[in-house]
């Protein structure tokens, strides 16, 4: 017993000095994860926790796909995994073909990230504002509530005082709006203005739906003043709202859309679809990767983007979303601690009246994982393939916690 003791602190001590080695830029929560399944994650003790947060909406296929596997697998018994963008490969260009063909965009660019993918696009936005207009044609508007990332350019474009704070002077050129159309119509008028970025459904800030009809007037600006439309559907997009890309949801359809999170099935890719006026803009030495869209991750994003562009996965998307959002308006009348409830498919915001950190906690008890998006708002992003029973878990473990 004594032995046993000693051995399990002597672990436990190993495992905290590891956890200090990594830079504090995240609050971790206290469990580790040694294994994942289906919908669900394991901790060290084996106790099961069913995951509604898809690792930030990034795994969107669950824990252990067969396909994921097997892509691998196959690429990895080729040993081709990177070869740079010097060179011309079968899986990327695949997957290109397939983002051009089930969207508008003649081109893609390929990355690592969601940040960089938008980074790219305030460039490629720049580039084609140059060529188009004139030199002063540079600035990027972004909407109030809005997050992009956390580099220079896309930290700038991101409406989170705390984050942009210790990091000033931000990239220049990119100013912040109000979800208004009479302040839009200001903020675009004249001719330094060379894109807007919007995230259709706000993630981070609060999951706020963009209303139709202001995406329908910021379209219809764009247009007559020669500016490109970006929607950032890094979080909401790929089939998260019940459609293959968040657009097709708005019957809107933009110049650009950046994607990341669950692109590559928890590899790290991110991409840029860019419509042929802005594309043909685009030179050779203009912007550059070393990593992106390389065999391994191109081939894993290839199965996975096949697999959510389904119909019938989409189809139960949406229905489940309007299911879910009546379960979650039940719980709100119930228990009386819910404010609001706000989203769209598989991606909802809901207000909660205490701190939404404690009943995340609380959750981590009960074995459930959902995040936050502010300091009162807790958030649902449940892998794509859940099914209704695995929501209904949820629904009842979500209502005992919030008490």
């Amino acid at each position: 017993m004594i032995g046993t003791a000693t051995k399990s602190s002597a672990s436990a001590n190993v495992r905290s000095a590891a956890a200090a080695d990594i830079l504090p830029t995240y609050k971790r929560a206290p469990m580790r994860f040694v294994r994942g399944s289906g919908v669900e994650l394991f901790d060290e003790s084996g106790k099961s926790y069913l995951d509604l947060s898809s690792g930030i909406a990034v795994n969107a296929l669950g824990y252990g796909d067969s396909g994921i596997r097997e892509t691998i697998e196959n690429v990895l018994s080729t040993g081709l995994i990177h070869v740079s963008n010097l060179y011309r490969t079968e899986a990327g260009e695949k997957l290109a073909h397939f983002l051009v063909e089930t969207s508008f965009a003649s081109s893609v660019f390929f990355c690592n990230s969601g940040a960089e993918a938008n980074e790219g696009a305030f460039k490629f936005a720049r580039r084609w504002g140059r060529a188009v207009g004139t030199d002063a044609k540079t600035g990027i508007v972004a909407l109030r509530g809005g997050f992009h990332g956390r580099l220079f350019a896309s930290l700038a474009a991101t409406d989170r005082p705390s984050y942009r704070a210790p990091f000033r002077p931000l990239a220049g050129g990119v100013m912040i709006c109000e979800r208004d159309q009479v302040e839009l119509d200001v903020a675009l008028d004249g001719e330094s203005i060379a894109a807007v970025i919007v995230e259709p459904v706000q993630g981070e800030g609060g999951v706020r739906v963009i209303e139709t009809e202001l995406l329908k007037y910021l379209r219809k600006v764009t247009e007559e003043r020669g500016i490109a439309l970006i929607f950032d559907e890094i979080q909401c997009g790929l089939g998260r709202l019940g459609t293959f890309h968040a657009y097709e949801r708005f019957g809107i359809v933009p110049d650009m859309v950046t994607m990341a999170k669950p692109l590559a099935g928890g590899l790290p890719m991110g991409a840029i679809l860019v419509a042929k006026p802005i594309a043909e803009t685009i030179k050779p030495g203009d912007h550059g990767t070393t990593f992106g869209g390389g065999p391994l991750v191109a081939a894993v994003a290839d199965h996975v983007v096949h697999r959510l562009a389904d119909p019938a996965l989409l189809a139960t998307v949406r229905e489940n979303g309007v299911w879910l959002g009546e379960q979650l308006a039940d719980i709100a009348r119930r228990s009386g601690k819910i404010r609001a409830v706000r989203g769209l498919g598989y991606m909802w915001g809901i207000d909660v009246v205490e701190p939404a950190a404690d009943v995340v906690a609380r959750g981590w008890d009960a074995g459930l994982l959902v995040i936050t998006a502010g300091e009162h708002t807790l958030r649902l992003l449940p892998p794509l393939v859940i099914e209704r029973s695995d929501l209904q878990r949820g629904m009842t473990i979500l209502e005992k916690i919030l008490g």
